[in-house]
C-alpha cells in the first residue's frame, strides 16, 4: 500500500519540499513565495501535514491546483485555505509569487479558539479554494504584507506582534470569505448536500478509499442510498467522482514529474503498474506513456 507522508512541523514539510527554508518557530512560518524560486519543486506528491495553510498567490502561470474533483487552471491569483489532516498536493508555474503561511494553533497562546467554527474557511472535510482577480489581490497583499514584515523583522522567537497581525488578518479573510458564501451557496437539497460531503471525502481520502461502502461508512449512510443520491444529484454515478479524482492526479504525476510509471503506479496505490496502466489507458485511450509524450 501506498504510504502518503503526514508531515507533524513544518521545518519536516519544508525539508521535503525541498527548500533552503527552516523556521526557529515550530509554531509558525511565513514564506515569501517568489518567482523563480529555485529551492522549492514545482511538484509535490500527494502528502498530509499536521498545520494550518494559507497562501494568496498572484501570477500563477500554468499552476494547477486540484480539489473536490475540480481542475483549476488558467489562474491569475487565488486564495487558499486549508486545515491540518487534508490530502494535497500541488503544480506551482515558476512565474508565482505571493504568500504562504503556516502555523499550529499553539502560536496564539492568548487565544484559544476552535478554529473551524470561527474561521469557517478552515474546513476539516476539504480545502477551501477561491480564484482572484489581480485587483483583489492587489486588497489583500497588504494584510498580508503586515503579518510578513513584522514577521521577517521580529526578534522575538515566538514572533508575538506577527501572531497578532496573523489573528487580525483571519478576521478581515473571515468577512470577505463570510460575504462570498461558498461552501454553502446552491447545496439545499438533502442529495446536494451529502454529495458535496462526498466529493469532500473523496478529495481527501482517494488514494486510500476505492470502494462507495468505504465512503457510505463515513457517511453514515447505506452504499445505495448514497448512490441513489449522488445519482439524483449530479447525474453521475459515484464511482466515478472516485476514478475522477484518481486520474487527474495520475495526469498530474505523469505530466509534471520525472517518476516512472512504476513509481507512480505506487504513489496511487495501484497493486502494480499493470493494473494502472489499464485503468488509465480505460479512462483516457491512452496509456500513461502515450500521454506522457503527447504532453511533452
Amino acid at each position: 500500500m501506498a504510504i502518503i507522508p503526514y508531515y507533524k512541523e513544518i521545518n519536516d514539510f519544508l525539508q521535503s519540499i525541498p527548500s533552503d527554508y527552516k523556521t526557529p518557530n515550530p509554531n509558525f512560518f511565513c514564506l515569501r513565495l517568489k518567482e523563480n524560486e529555485g529551492s522549492i519543486n514545482n511538484y509535490k506528491p500527494p502528502f498530509r501535514k499536521d498545520f494550518y495553510f494559507i497562501a494568496l498567490v498572484t501570477n500563477a502561470g500554468k499552476t494547477k491546483i486540484t480539489y473536490d474533483n475540480t481542475d483549476v487552471t488558467k489562474l491569475d491569483s487565488f486564495l487558499v485555505f486549508q486545515s491540518p489532516g487534508l490530502l494535497y498536493s500541488f503544480f506551482r508555474d515558476n512565474t508565482a509569487n505571493g504568500y504562504l503561511i503556516y502555523f499550529k494553533p499553539q502560536c496564539f497562546s492568548f487565544f484559544k479558539p476552535v478554529f473551524e467554527k470561527e474561521f469557517p474557511f478552515f474546513n476539516i472535510l476539504h480545502t477551501n479554494f477561491f480564484k482572484l482577480n489581480h485587483s483583489k489581490f492587489k486588497e489583500f497583499a497588504p494584510h498580508f504584507e503586515e503579518v510578513f514584515s513584522s514577521y521577517e523583522n521580529s526578534n522575538d522567537e515566538k514572533h508575538t506582534i506577527a501572531t497578532v497581525k496573523l489573528l487580525a488578518l483571519l478576521y478581515q479573510l473571515k468577512e470577505f470569505t463570510t460575504a462570498f458564501n461558498q461552501w454553502e451557496e446552491g447545496f439545499t437539497s438533502p442529495q446536494q448536500i451529502l454529495l458535496q460531503k462526498f466529493i469532500q471525502l473523496v478529495n481527501s481520502y482517494y488514494i486510500e478509499k476505492r470502494t462507495i461502502e468505504e465512503y457510505a461508512n463515513l457517511l453514515s449512510v447505506t452504499p445505495n442510498h448514497l448512490s441513489h443520491s449522488v445519482k439524483t444529484a449530479s447525474g453521475k454515478n459515484a464511482l466515478s467522482f472516485i476514478n475522477e479524482r484518481i486520474l487527474a492526479e495520475a495526469k498530474s504525476l505523469i505530466q509534471f514529474t520525472e517518476f516512472d510509471i512504476a513509481e507512480i503506479a505506487y504513489q496511487l496505490n495501484f497493486s502494480d503498474p499493470a493494473n494502472f496502466g489499464k485503468f488509465f489507458k480505460k479512462h483516457t485511450d491512452k496509456t500513461p506513456l502515450e500521454f506522457r509524450k503527447a504532453g511533452s
